[in-house]
């Protein structure tokens, strides 16, 4: 009997020892249990804003392809034969399609003509006066500018950058020191001097498709006429009155571009013949950054604008200064 109570006693002993061990066990189980599952935790959230982080980069440096295909669509529509985008900022071209094809320019000419005029010092108060050998003998183009009117020569170049006047330009051409011969040669040294070089004056109108450059090398005369407080106003002003004898001769400006509210233009020129087709330059500000456009040989008498539309909404959709 009292072997009995013996070992039961033992039994007793041995267990009531055994149960704190495996409480113990449990707890320090249950611990680790709990610091698996922080650590876990915090990898996935690690993970998680390694994602975010990705996916952010993502949206910045790698567009959406639906917003990458509308930009696409843009340019594939644009209905000039060459064009360049320069950012004339950094002298980095933003897009380009035959950007160094040589082909006729029409009255973008102008451009030079008035920065030749302008650098020669000459009086801009000095009456000119309009003769025979002003009328258009090329093409036989029409002019509001009659034989016999006298104008400044101040007054001669805003029409001609203003309204593209095939008279006026070729009056300030004629008046130069040497004539009209001299002031080509004037025109040529000059586009050489700005590293022009595929483009070849013959005339100061423009009349002649004689007369090339490539989108390059415009680009390269709208960053340095850009620059002429004159030549910027008389290129963008909205519309300009002269007096031919008793009657007043109101002229608008041939952008249609420049009476858009949607627009910040500094300086444009528009050119047509049959063999250059409808041409333009702009010198505009466009996301708050000045851009150079050219478009040359564009099909269609509202082509050229439309073109500088979908440029302009290419730039605002893709935002090429950022890539």
């Amino acid at each position: 009997m009292k072997i009995l109570v013996l070992v039961f006693l033992s039994l007793a002993f041995l267990l009531g020892s055994a149960s704190p061990v495996h409480a113990d066990g449990s707890r320090a189980s249950a611990m680790a249990k709990a610091k698996t599952k922080a650590k876990a935790k915090t990898k996935a959230k690690a993970r998680t804003k390694a994602r975010t982080r990705a996916k952010a980069v993502k949206r910045v440096r790698h567009p959406k392809a639906a917003t990458v295909n509308r930009a696409n669509a843009q340019l594939a529509a644009l209905r000039s034969s060459a064009v360049l985008v320069l950012d004339p900022k950094t002298q980095r071209v933003l897009y380009q399609k035959n950007a160094h094809a040589v082909m006729p320019i029409a009255s973008l000419t102008k451009l030079m003509t008035a920065l030749v005029v302008l650098e020669a010092k000459q009086d801009m108060k000095e009456m000119l006066t309009v003769t025979q050998a002003d009328v258009d003998r090329l093409k036989y183009s029409s002019s509001r500018l009659r034989v016999g009117t006298r104008l400044s020569r101040s007054a001669m170049l805003h029409l001609a950058l203003m309204s593209s006047e095939n008279r006026a330009a070729s009056a300030l051409g004629r008046n130069y020191p040497g004539g009209t011969g001299k002031f080509v040669e004037a025109m040529n040294a000059k586009a050489r001097a700005l590293g022009m070089r595929s483009t070849r004056y013959v005339e100061p109108t423009g009349l002649s498709s004689a007369n090339v450059s490539s989108p390059e090398d415009l680009a390269r005369l709208v960053v340095a006429v850009e620059k002429n407080p004159l030549i910027r106003r008389y290129s963008t002003d909205r519309h300009f009155t002269i007096r031919q004898a008793r009657e007043q001769t109101v002229y608008r400006n041939s952008n249609r571009l420049t009476a858009s509210r949607s627009w910040k233009i500094r300086l444009q020129k528009t050119g047509y013949i049959s063999e250059a087709g409808r041409c333009m330059v702009l010198h505009a500000v466009v996301k708050g950054r000045a851009t150079v456009m050219v478009f040359l040989n564009s099909q269609g008498k509202l082509s050229r604008a439309a073109d500088a539309n979908r440029v302009r909404a290419w730039l605002t959709t893709f935002n090429p200064w950022r890539r």
